[in-house]
């Protein structure tokens, strides 16, 4: 059983979450400049096994895609071309941010710290992946 990679896809940086090889634990990995991410994934794929790659999909509250995604479809449509045989999934990622932010402040957290975007985007890329992995197995 391979790990599940999650990403909170953003213009500028990009929040990433990564499974235990048990798909049990949701980890925050890392957060990467955008431009950087393909070449991030690939080289994480050539050191780890990974199943499956999870994306945030961020939709308004009338559940239209939102404007994000004109950025977020090109770089979905690369990674399928690219890598054929790794299956590529949304997940709703509605209010990841907000949840985020309430973590934060329930871990005690100051506010210098919450105010860091790049932990505010890893930790939503972990609430997207949480939810993904709770999802499959029916909780």
């Amino acid at each position: 059983m391979g790990r599940i990679l999650s990403i909170d896809y953003g213009r500028k940086r990009t929040g990433i979450a990564v499974s235990d090889p048990l798909q049990l634990i949701a980890n925050g990995l890392t957060t990467v400049a955008t431009h950087e991410l393909y070449d991030f994934i690939i080289n994480y794929l050539k050191q780890e096994e990974v199943e499956r790659i999870i994306i945030g999909l961020p939709r308004q509250m009338n559940n239209e895609a939102s404007e994000s995604m004109q950025y977020i479809q090109p770089f979905v449509n690369r990674l399928r071309k690219n890598l054929p045989d790794m299956p590529v999934e949304y997940v709703d990622e509605r209010f990841t941010s907000v949840l985020a932010h309430r973590t934060m402040l329930e871990a005690g957290l100051k506010k210098k710290e919450r105010q860091n975007k790049a932990l505010v985007d890893e930790i939503s890329a972990c609430i997207i992946l949480q939810t993904y992995m709770e999802s499959r197995r029916g909780l």
